[in-house]
């Protein structure tokens, strides 16, 4: 397990130059925007305007802060994304073109390679303590907000706000996590295995 502290996290400028980005993680370790297999980052979108295009990668993104935003997805009827959605999974290799609601947002876009991998992403709200069964080989925990402690195989640590738990080889574990906080878990498996929460 390898804690990834929020001021460790690398600032980049978006692929189409619209804004910037907060790269959380990305594999493998320091691979370019054309290079990587899996990447997790925030990024704040202050201005309508279209996402950038990644060949070949499918996208899953939910809204962390702000009033919302408008997805016009081609191929796809518009979807209006706050911060009580679901998170949406899309092909990040179309067309798609955003609209605020009110104001700029913050969302988490998870990124991996369509022909190597899957994944998925769910929001954990946390409010005591809860175990969270690990069934994908990577898996990444998210503290957006609040902070927690967690607990793996005698390991353990604590997170804040923005700071990220990545955990390797965590299939068939468990992690216990423990505070009070908004949490993404992000799980990401080979695309041959069947990736399940």
């Amino acid at each position: 397990m390898r804690i990834l502290r929020a001021s460790d996290h690398k600032r980049m400028p978006w692929k189409n130059g619209g804004g910037e980005t907060v790269e959380i993680a990305v594999s493998p370790d320091d691979a370019g925007l054309a290079g990587f297999d899996w990447r997790v980052s925030m990024a704040t979108v202050a201005a309508d305007g279209p996402f950038s295009i990644f060949p070949g990668i499918d996208r899953t993104l939910v809204i962390l802060e702000g009033n919302g935003m408008a997805l016009d997805i081609e191929g796809s009827a518009p979807v209006l994304l706050t911060t009580a959605s679901d998170p949406l999974a899309f092909p990040a290799d179309v067309p798609v073109a955003a609209r605020l609601k009110d104001g700029a947002i913050t969302d988490l876009n998870v990124m991996t390679r369509r022909d190597r991998l899957a994944h998925t992403l769910i929001r954990i709200d946390l409010d005591g303590n809860r175990s969270v069964p690990l069934t994908s080989s990577t898996c990444l925990l998210l503290c957006q907000s609040g902070a927690l402690s967690f607990r793996r195989n005698g390991e353990a640590g604590a997170l804040a706000a923005s700071d990220a738990l990545l955990i390797e080889n965590a299939a068939g574990t468990e992690l216990r996590i423990e505070g009070e906080a908004q949490s993404y878990l992000v799980s990401i498996t080979p695309d041959d295995i069947p990736v399940t929460n």
